[in-house]
């Protein structure tokens, strides 16, 4: 399996739970600005979207969009515990979360990103932003985790997500449940081997 990254984007979860679960992996990055990968490759011509990540699959298949790239990673190891058995209120919980995280948190905070994003926009953004973290941190207050006590592929995805405050200079701290949510992650061994393959621990 080969994984297509760029450093700290939402592609790091999928590299965090392919650590987590142990499984062999190649590590591609990708230039999102020129869309050319580490080894010169047109990253367009693997994935038409230009996004990361994308997972080229031992028999050649890509598949991309973060949400179903871990669930794919983790159904190849289900016994790593990462993703509820197929069929289960769990996994459906599970499912809403990835998606609530890919919808709302994701966009929320990678609108951000954009230069363009000024003034009453951004501030209008901020709020946005601060209305997310006020929901995940009710959904984290007394979990260890958003599902609860146990690590899951949706934290390692919230995980990615929230690590952008660093980047966009949002202050979490009045958020202590995100925060302490973000140093439980970020000490898994998972996390840290992850975290240095890319570059960003100092």
């Amino acid at each position: 399996m080969k994984l297509y990254f760029a450093p700290g984007a939402c592609s790091l979860a999928p590299h965090i739970i392919l650590e987590e679960t142990g499984q062999t992996h190649e590590l591609e990055q990708v230039d999102l600005g020129t869309k050319k990968t580490a080894s010169g490759e047109e990253y367009t011509k693997i994935n038409p979207k230009g996004s990361v990540p994308a997972i080229q699959l031992d028999d050649g298949q890509i598949l991309t969009e973060v949400a179903v790239v871990l669930q794919y990673i983790a159904d190849q190891k289900p016994e790593a515990g990462l993703s509820p058995q197929a069929g289960t209120m769990e996994r459906y919980r599970l499912l809403e979360t990835l998606n609530y995280i890919s919808s709302e948190v994701h966009k929320t905070f990678g609108a951000l990103f954009n230069p363009d994003v000024k003034g009453d926009w951004r501030e209008a953004q901020l709020g946005a932003v601060a209305a997310r973290c006020d929901h995940l941190s009710r959904r984290l207050d007394g979990n260890a985790h958003i599902l609860g006590d146990a690590f899951s592929i949706a934290d390692a995805y919230l995980f990615a997500v929230l690590n952008w405050s660093n980047m966009l200079n949002i202050d979490l701290t009045n958020w202590p449940a995100l925060t302490g949510f973000l140093d439980r992650v970020s000490s898994r061994p998972g996390a840290q081997a992850a975290m240095k393959a890319e570059g960003l621990l100092g």
